[in-house]
């Protein structure tokens, strides 16, 4: 996962004549003396196509998935498709920004990228960004787990309500969870060694998908006799409000519509751009990609993209047209408000906390990476860095979780703050910064698009923020999905 040792003077007299070429698809340096040498890293990429895939596909997925039909009920379905499918297609130009950047400079770290577009400042933004944005990432996921959990193992015992036993209490299974599963998998040199969890972790999520397409030809609209226990969902984010207000007029609430404008519209937007952010992941799954070029690792992401949209769409339309203006910000909320001992969702709820169980240790490569590369640039690879950090890392997370009791508030501004600065911000300003002007002028139109792409990015944050701020303000919880 480190850059290679390299040599001062000569290391940066080597990116300067790599700068001036133009870019070329591959990325690794030419054969010499028929042995091809790696520049980049310790090791020769060894990923498979197919593992890497699975990993940014994973890095993609996020626990927001659980709130995309509740983004749908808000905006209609055909509103609904056109932004997931703009976001989907910036987030696929955002990588291409990234990619060609670290082609034309030889570097496939993000926080070499910023060292390299504005010196020393630029690789601690970047190495601050990652790491911010990804332990909110793993906090969220964490946070699932402290509050799903409890009611999944209440649920097997046939129980209605938490008796207290230590079992049943999400601060120590959070604990457990964290040094049983994810620090063993924390451990792994590699990321691609993770391709084998980030698969079963997807196929956890589709067997959600399946669950939810089955389940609309099970549940009536409108709904009856909607079991609601507040004892078991005392959660601040749990609206089963929205079942006693939508049904008392029942002319159009099992009614679909295309296009939704409210209050509520506006807080959909950032949902769906954070719902793609992988950005983090992207350059170290570049890294251990076997046979790595631009366009090879390009495919891999438009491949990841393109599968995480067609989920994410039909999870939403499906949730949407089973609860339609009934649906809630936690899609499994809804379905247990219905039924809480229902054996199907009991599994898929399960499915959930194993795929976003599964997840976080992903989300940690990138954040170990650029620790190393702020405190440790110059060093080899060292085991007990590598242990020391991930059980840091684990700590924090863990305490985070545990003693914090409103995180959403935390996590909206870490994403208001970070999502738009990865997708949209850096790296447009990494490419209008390291392409070299001979090669694309600054009135170029690439260039140009970049620009407009980083304003964009602007735009998004202070978007964002003023949500939230005017929700602090008015002292009203909005309820949405977190990547």
């Amino acid at each position: 996962m480190e850059l290679q040792k390299m040599n001062g003077h000569q290391s940066m007299d080597g990116f300067d004549g790599l700068e001036s070429m133009a870019e070329r698809d591959e990325f690794l340096p030419h054969k010499s003396g028929g042995k091809k040498e790696s520049q980049f890293t310790d090791f020769e990429g060894k990923t498979s196509f197919g593992m890497s895939i699975f990993n940014l596909s994973n890095a993609i997925m996020g626990s927001g998935i659980l709130g995309l039909a509740y983004g749908m009920a808000n905006t209609g379905i055909i509103l609904f498709i056109i932004l997931l499918t703009f976001i989907a297609i910036l987030s696929a130009y955002s990588i291409h920004l990234l990619l060609k950047c670290a082609g034309v400079v030889g570097i496939r770290a993000y926080e070499q990228l910023g060292n390299r577009a504005f010196g020393s400042p630029g690789k601690v933004v970047a190495a601050v960004i990652i790491t911010v944005h990804n332990i909110g990432a793993m906090s969220s996921y964490l946070f699932i787990v402290k509050s799903e959990l409890p009611l999944v193992i209440q649920a097997f015992l046939g129980q209605h309500e938490n008796t207290g036993e230590w079992f049943l209490q999400g601060n120590y299974l959070i604990i457990i969870v964290s040094a049983c599963i994810i620090f063993p998998l924390a451990l792994m040199r590699q990321l691609g060694y993770l391709g084998y969890t980030s698969g079963f972790s997807l196929s956890c999520m589709v067997f959600f998908l399946i669950s939810v397409i089955y389940k609309k030809f099970h549940i009536p609209c409108p709904l009856e006799n909607s079991y609601t226990n507040d004892s078991i969902y005392s959660d601040s984010h749990s609206n089963h409000s929205f079942f006693h207000d939508h049904n008392e007029t029942e002319d159009d609430s099992c009614e679909a519509k295309l296009i939704t404008i409210n209050p509520e519209t506006a807080y959909t937007i950032p949902i769906l751009a954070f719902a793609f952010v992988c950005h983090p992941e992207v350059l170290p799954i570049y890294t251990e990609l076997r046979d790595a070029t631009k366009k090879r690792m390009q495919t891999v992401a438009n491949i990841s993209i393109l599968a995480m949209f067609v989920m994410y769409l039909i999870t939403a339309l499906f949730g949407y047209l089973t609860f339609y203006v009934a649906v809630e910000s936690e899609l499994l909320h809804t379905y247990s408000s219905v039924d809480p001992l229902d054996t199907l969702i009991l599994c898929v709820r399960l499915a959930v906390l194993v795929a976003v169980t599964l997840t976080v240790p992903v989300v940690l490569f990138p954040i170990r990476r650029a620790l190393l590369q702020l405190l440790f640039p110059e060093k080899p690879f060292h085991w007990a860095r590598h242990i020391c950090i991930a059980i840091c890392l684990l700590f924090i997370v863990n305490l985070l979780v545990i003693f914090v009791p409103n995180i959403r508030d935390i996590f909206g501004l870490i994403g208001a703050t970070s999502a738009p600065s990865l997708i949209f911000i850096l790296p447009g300003i990494f490419y209008i910064r390291i392409i070299p002007e001979e090669q694309e002028p600054l009135k170029s139109r690439p260039k140009i698009q970049a620009a407009c792409f980083t304003a964009l990015g602007f735009v998004f944050m202070v978007m964002s923020l003023s949500f939230i701020i005017f929700d602090w303000v008015t002292g009203q919880a909005r309820s949405g999905g977190g990547h």
